[in-house]
Order: structure tokens, then sequence, then C-alpha cells
């Protein structure tokens, strides 16, 4: 089975780092997915969440905001400015987050919020 090496760094740690099947980031251009074999690419990464299968069939969720993906001989670099698994997400407090957000008007909070929501219960 063909695979590609997966780094995925945020700005003050590793955040997870191995071997994956298929990885589904959004960027600039929109939702991009990742295989063994892909062309080239350099991307910046918008506020989303990344999606890494696993070789062993796991599946690895992250809420990603901002950053950069860089793909090339089968190994992707996801560069993030903040990053956090969807198993370190405290789903209260980001629904909290969001709902002070949306009573402040603050869009960009809003987004933040949404994001860590989504990756923490799994849907795009």
């Amino acid at each position: 089975m063909a695979e590609l090496h997966v780094e995925l760094v945020a700005a003050d740690r590793k955040v997870w780092s191995g071997e994956a099947t298929i990885v589904v980031a959004r960027t600039a251009s929109g939702d991009v997915g990742i295989m063994p074999g892909h062309t080239p690419l350099l991307s910046v990464l918008e506020s989303g969440p990344v999606t890494i299968r696993t070789t062993d069939g796991g599946t690895v969720v992250a809420a990603v905001h901002g950053g950069f993906i860089s793909f090339s001989e089968d190994k992707l670099s996801l560069l993030a400015e903040v990053c956090e698994l969807a198993d370190e997400i405290d789903v209260e407090r980001a629904e909290r987050a969001l709902e002070r957000a949306k009573s402040d008007a603050d869009a960009a909070a809003e987004r933040r919020a949404d994001v860590r929501l989504r990756a923490a219960t799994g849907t795009r």
C-alpha cells in the first residue's frame, strides 16, 4: 500500500507525525486531498479541520488555524499557526466561545470556535 509521511506541526509543538494514506485540508484554493504520488504542492492553510487517514485504518482530526501546507516526494508538512487535535478540544468550552463570538459579532473568533467544534465532532 502506498503511503505518505505526514508532519503536523504548530508554532509551539509537534502535534502529530506518522504514515497516512490520505490527508484532507482546507487551503486558500479550497479543500485538497493529498494521497501518495500527488503533484508537488505549496499553499496557504485556511482555518478548518484537517483529516488524516492513517495506514493502520485510524483517523486523526485536528482543528487548524492558518499556516502552510507543503507536499513533495510523498512527504507532507502542515505548518500551522495554531492546531489542536480533536481529542484535546473541550466541546463545551468551544460551544461557549462560539456563542460569545456570535453575541460580540466577532467573525474571526466565531470561525475559530466553529472549526474547533467541527474538528471535535467530526463534521467538515
